[in-house]
């Protein structure tokens, strides 16, 4: 024994210096052996070795050229514990760019041995920065537990809603107060349950003014009507009127909080809690909510009028406290209006089919950059969305929030209820909804203003509607009323290079309805 310990303390530095040189002379970039500890955590730990090793193996031809070559990545950020799960940030090699990363997305999670949807690799503040995102082993399997106000609690609109749990396993309060929302998603992925949260979050400030317009046969936010003062639900025709009326009004009134804020001392540029809780001054939260809103902007004869309202609110309107909350689970490239998703503050989106429903909700370009909601898994992933602009990340992976109201189960109509309450409790009351305006019948108006001449300039015509009721017609155009001619079979003609409206048509339509 005496013999064996000298030796084994010449051994043992012995082989640690053979094991180190081999270790230096490893070119590949993921060889740990000697340097992975022994961790609680090691099934989930990830480093840089382990990540260049991953980005090694991606068959990028810039990037496996520059680690053949013996170089090392320069870690912008050093893999660092982000909730739950990795961030990194890294500067990639020259002729390599993030988004060739991102293309990659499937492998790298492999190379990572992670699932896709707990791998994010995004573009970071320049084209050659890799923004890397590496969530832990199981860490977002399952939902993201009970709502925190589903028992008790009130709601400061300015502070923000409960809406999910990050990626990084944090409660995140996102905002309504000056901002817009745009929610979209395949069917059955969550989007209706999403914009229910957040209309359960305003329900529970007592100071917020609650509308809503479900563009379908759905009873899903059927239990907010005591709360709201406007809403109305259906397919047909009268719901779509009304929604284009209410967009109208909410653009009156936005027009008329501007004017209320440039007579307050020092003009202030926009409502704050403060202003908001003046009962004086008519700036409280004015929330609207559309759901399935593509039914909306596609219908053959408000859409186009809707379309261009909801842009003007949905640009200017989140100053004044008027939000705008917008749902589809029809998300393509005809459904939702440009210029909606250029404007819209907060986008999110569930399970999508493909790149264009994908950019068509969070913005354009997203896909290419890593955003992709694509990789979410119908069913699957159900309640778990891809968000941008509900904080200052480049975006969040969210599990949102769960209140049912479904098979017999329902626990939206106590929150409801609390809510109601906390507005009696308030010494405020829930603002009438105003009586349904009789249906206008612009066929009729036609007619009328067209006196018997037989025919008549398009722009004439809408000179003489805007005299006649100009609540209804001011503001029309040449297309708008051409959409609503052409539901009853009537088209402006050309008549000496003028567009005309012909009194017989118009005769003739009326006519035929009339039998009808």
């Amino acid at each position: 024994m005496a013999r064996v310990a000298p030796l084994a303390l010449c051994v043992v530095p012995a082989v640690w210096a053979l094991a180190a040189t081999f270790e230096g002379r490893d070119r590949d970039p993921g060889a740990t052996w000697l340097v992975h500890p022994e961790r609680q955590d090691a099934a989930s730990w990830v480093d840089e070795r382990m990540v260049s090793k991953a980005l090694a193996h991606l068959r990028i031809s810039a990037l496996t050229r520059f680690f053949k070559e013996g170089g090392e990545l320069a870690y912008i950020v050093a893999a660092r514990k982000d909730g739950d799960g990795t961030y990194v940030q890294v500067r990639l090699p020259l002729g390599v760019t993030a988004d060739m990363v991102t293309a990659q997305r499937p492998k790298l999670a492999a190379n990572l041995g992670r699932a896709t949807l707990e791998t994010w690799p995004t573009t970071g503040e320049e084209d050659g920065i890799l923004d890397l995102w590496i969530a832990d082993k199981g860490a977002l399997n399952g939902g993201a537990g009970v709502w925190p106000l589903m028992l008790a609690g009130r709601v400061d609109l300015f502070d923000g809603v409960p809406f999910g749990l990050t990626q990084r396993g944090r409660i995140i309060n996102t905002p309504l107060i000056g901002v817009n929302w745009l929610i979209g998603r395949r069917p059955g992925q969550g989007k209706s349950s999403a914009l229910r949260t957040l209309l359960l979050g305003a329900a529970l400030d007592p100071t917020a003014e609650l509308w809503a317009f479900i563009m379908g046969e759905s009873p899903d936010f059927a239990p907010f009507t005591p709360r709201l003062s406007r809403y109305r639900m259906g397919l047909d025709d009268a719901v779509a009127e009304a929604t284009l009326r209410a967009l109208t009004a909410l653009l009156t009134e936005m027009e008329r909080r501007g004017k209320v804020l440039g007579r307050r001392p020092g003009s202030p540029p926009k409502v704050s809690r403060k202003l908001a809780d003046d009962r004086s001054l008519g700036l409280h939260p004015l929330i609207c909510a559309i759901d399935e809103c593509h039914e909306l902007f596609q219908h053959p004869q408000y859409g186009t009028a809707a379309a261009e309202t909801a842009v003007k609110l949905i640009k200017r309107g989140r100053k004044y406290g008027i939000v705008v909350l917008l749902a589809t689970q029809f998300p393509t490239r005809d459904s939702i209006p440009r210029e909606i998703t250029r404007n819209v503050s907060c986008s999110v989106a569930f399970s999508v089919a493909d790149q264009i429903a994908n950019d068509g909700l969070l913005g354009s370009g997203k896909y290419r950059t890593g955003v992709r909601a694509t990789e979410l898994r119908p069913n699957v992933d159900r309640g778990t969305c891809v968000a941008v602009g509900v904080t200052d990340a480049a975006f969040e992976l969210i599990r949102t929030f769960y209140v049912p109201f479904e098979d017999g189960i329902d626990q939206v109509s106590p929150v409801v209820t609390r809510a109601v309450e906390a507005v009696a409790d308030d010494g405020r009351e829930i603002a009438a909804a105003e009586p349904e305006a009789a249906s206008i019948d612009h066929l009729a108006d036609v007619a009328q203003v067209l006196r018997g001449e037989p025919r008549m300039r398009t722009q004439e015509v809408l000179s003489r509607l805007a005299d006649h009721n100009p609540a209804e017609y001011d503001g029309w155009t040449p297309s708008r009323l051409a959409g609503a001619l052409a539901e009853h079979g009537v088209r402006p003609a050309k008549s000496h290079g003028l567009m005309v409206i012909r009194s017989d048509d118009v005769a003739q339509a009326l006519a035929a309805r009339d039998s009808e």
